[in-house]
């Protein structure tokens, strides 16, 4: 039924709203543009689904698994994800306004570019994700790992990353991305190997 009801939305250019979908799988559908408004997907898994140019508002994604599809220019406002996996998901250019990852997976996932706004990040696992160019304003990140992740000139400032795990991240030669970001002792060591200097 998700499959076809999108691809339906999709040829007839009219949105999905008002739906609950429950273990439901999508296949390699294309959504491009498409609008999803108070839509609850419950244990649904999108494999290889290309939602380039989609929205997403009031919607709900609890224990779905969106690994490998792309999100590529979406839009997410009013949105939540909760105990998800989008390992290798493409979120570049993308905008999430109001927007919860909780407990969630999202590794070699690639968000470069992305805008966030008002939004939390809680728990989840980034490990190996891209971040470049992201801009991020009044937005919190805790309890989420971020190893080996890719911030380049993504400024950090007024973030509080201190219960957040930052190990092996990438930055830029000149460390600008760092200025103002809030870390713990551990983390500061860390940093300072990083940028060349011995802690004694």
């Amino acid at each position: 039924m998700l499959t076809e009801e999108i691809l339906q939305a999709a040829a007839e250019e009219w949105p999905v709203s008002d739906r609950t979908y429950t273990d439901e799988t999508a296949d390699s559908v294309s959504g491009q543009k498409l609008e999803f408004d108070s839509v609850h997907f419950v244990r649904c898994r999108f494999t290889d689904c290309d939602f380039t140019g989609a929205s997403f508002c009031n919607v709900v994604f609890d224990k779905c698994d969106f690994s490998n599809s792309s999100f590529v220019d979406s839009y997410w406002k009013n949105t939540r994800a909760e105990g998800c996996k989008g390992d290798g998901s493409r979120f570049s250019n993308a905008s999430f306004k109001w927007v919860k990852l909780t407990d969630s997976q999202f590794r070699y996932a690639n968000f470069s570019m992305a805008y966030w706004e008002f939004s939390e990040i809680t728990g989840c696992s980034l490990r190996e994700a891209f971040l470049s160019e992201v801009r991020f304003k009044k937005t919190i990140c805790s309890r989420t790992d971020f190893t080996s992740v890719d911030f380049f000139r993504t400024m950090l400032r007024g973030m509080d990353l201190s219960d957040c795990t930052i190990d092996n991240i990438m930055v830029s030669d000149q460390y600008t991305e760092l200025a103002g970001v809030k870390v713990n002792l551990f983390q500061a060591a860390e940093l300072a190997k990083l940028m060349g200097v011995k802690v004694v």
